[in-house]
């Protein structure tokens, strides 16, 4: 087995071509700023040193870094990605609709981060359609001040808490219970200090449970062997640096040091007598725990059913459910697609060294309930003092009215006077996503009922002609129960990657139009895949 010392210490002889002039971390973020016209924080140019993108030089805490590597790591992208994607997608891609400009902290904003979920939009694309008055770039506004806005496929509340910050109404329907409680949780109002008191009470029960078992000494052992291990086989940030030039198939290397540490981890599993499996693996939460994750997530939800106040009790099964995606036993790089569960330590490949399956909640239950606490007060602050509620139904046949009344009576009369303005809304995409199971773990540990065959176009159906066909028929049949509910001069906007050329003939059925549609780039759709991708914002009216 080659050493390590004959990989990692090996001369840099592909660097020759570094010039004198070197940049502070400071220097340059100046630099960058200047260069991109945009603003370059320190804390960008370190996650380029710390992920090996450029070379950290210097020493004794003094880290530079040579300009001509990092114009060339701007040049690899900079000023190109708008052409190629263009080339790619058709000039007709509304690039301003891309939203670049953005940080990651901007496009999740407040509540928009309390729960991962696949498929949603950002809140500026909403934004954009519902109020912006200010930009530019914008011809026509299509909705005002106290107008209603319906979402007929909520997913996880985007446009309902945008129609809150712009002093709008917001209906929104999803066929998945937890997605309405999603929905929910995001616009309803909280007492923060049962909330508070609630978290507390449950956080310190947990560690007196946690305290019982072996788990806290097994981990403590398991991190420092691991820390000295990586440490040694995976320096930081050389490692990562040559990975990323290629000279060192990163892969290979890290799956024989995993090897090597195996045995380490097997010895301390052992002493510590920690059970790695449940009895069986019949269901989602049995399969994809650990035995002692699985205790602390039961032992939490029980906890949460003792709250009085119905909002607190909410919000609390919305925090462990978050808490319990990233407890679930698989790698870090494969989080958001599940492949198959690991109950050992491993190679990851996202931070290039020896990583372990959890083992308790804890960590992550304290940071999302701070994480939750602090966004649920952001957005108390933007909130405006109108109504949004999810229904969990089926938008095709739905009475959107009655259901409504059932629940608010005063909203309720208003509905029969003021009818809805018309429709924000992003439909499934046929054959991508079967939205209950992304959410499986929730659904075993609340029992809330799934109905996976009502959903439209779900991944397990496929992409096929007769899906297709399916799909068709079933936006058809939400957009004409719709309808009723909308005002004659209704605008529909509904955000769609229609590589099937399917929303003509569903415009049709309708008995609508596509009066526009705006073709968008959508930027760093998921992790894993960076591929130039667009979608359309198809604008409906009545014919």
């Amino acid at each position: 087995m080659q050493d390590k010392k004959d990989i990692l210490e090996e001369p840099l002889t592909t660097y020759n071509k570094l010039t004198s002039e070197l940049f502070t971390i400071q220097e340059a973020a100046i630099w960058a700023s200047d260069y991109l016209n945009k603003n370059v924080t320190t804390s960008n140019i370190s996650y380029l040193v710390q992920y090996g993108k450029v070379r950290k030089l210097g020493s004794d805490g003094n880290t530079q870094i040579a300009k001509s590597e990092l114009l060339d790591y701007y040049k690899s992208y900079h000023g190109k990605r708008e052409i190629e994607w263009k080339d790619q997608l058709g000039d007709d891609l509304n690039w301003h609709l891309s939203f670049d400009f953005l940080k990651e902290a901007d496009t999740t904003k407040h509540v928009h981060r309390l729960h991962p979920y696949k498929g949603k939009f950002i809140p500026q694309l909403v934004e954009y359609f519902l109020d912006d008055k200010t930009d530019k770039f914008k011809k026509e506004v299509f909705f005002s001040k106290n107008d209603i806005i319906l979402d007929p496929f909520a997913g996880s509340g985007t446009t309902l808490v945008q129609a809150n910050e712009l002093d709008m109404h917001a209906i929104g329907i999803d066929v998945s219970s937890f997605n309405a409680l999603i929905n929910n949780c995001k616009v309803m109002k909280y007492d923060f200090v049962d909330l508070k008191n609630e978290i507390n009470r449950i956080t310190k029960s947990l560690k007196e449970f946690i305290f019982k078992t072996n788990t806290i000494q097994f981990e403590e052992e398991l991190l420092q062997a691991l820390s000295e291990f990586n440490k040694e086989y995976f320096p930081v940030p050389d490692f990562k640096y040559k990975v990323q030039q290629k000279l060192i198939d990163g892969k290979k290397y890290g799956e024989e040091k995993a090897k090597l540490f195996l045995p380490i981890y097997e010895d301390l599993v052992k002493k510590y007598n920690i059970e790695l499996l449940q009895p069986s693996s019949d269901s989602f939460l049995e399969k994809w725990f650990t035995k002692h994750v699985r205790n602390e997530i039961d032992f939490v939800f029980e906890e949460i059913r003792k709250v009085q106040n119905v909002s607190t009790k909410k919000i609390l099964s919305v925090i462990l459910s978050r808490t319990m995606r990233s407890c679930r036993a698989t790698t870090h790089a494969d989080l958001g697609t599940l492949i198959e569960p690991i109950t050992t330590t491993y190679y990851c490949r996202k931070h290039g060294k020896i990583c372990k399956p959890l083992f308790s909640i804890l960590k992550w239950w304290e940071s999302y309930s701070r994480d939750t606490v602090k966004r649920l007060k952001q957005f108390d602050k933007l909130r405006t003092d109108t109504f949004q509620y999810c229904l969990t139904g089926d938008s095709r046949d739905i009475d959107i009215f009655a259901e409504i009344k059932k629940r608010f009576e005063n909203f309720g009369n208003q509905l029969e006077k003021q009818k809805i303005k018309g429709v924000f809304s992003s439909p499934p995409y046929v054959g991508l996503i079967d939205y209950h199971e992304q959410h499986a773990y929730a659904y075993d540990l609340f029992r809330f009922e799934r109905k996976d065959e009502l959903e439209i176009g779900p991944l397990y159906k496929g992409q096929n002609l007769e899906a297709q066909q399916s799909y068709i028929q079933g936006i058809t049949d939400v957009l004409n129960n719709c309808k009723q509910y909308l005002v004659e001069d209704y605008d529909i906007f509904l955000v769609a990657n229609d590589k099937y050329n399917m929303y003509p003939t569903i415009a049709e059925k309708a008995g609508m139009q596509i009066v526009n549609q705006f073709k968008r780039p959508v930027l760093n759709r998921t992790e894993k895949d960076k591929r130039a991708y667009s979608e359309i914002i198809f604008h409906l009216k009545k014919i």
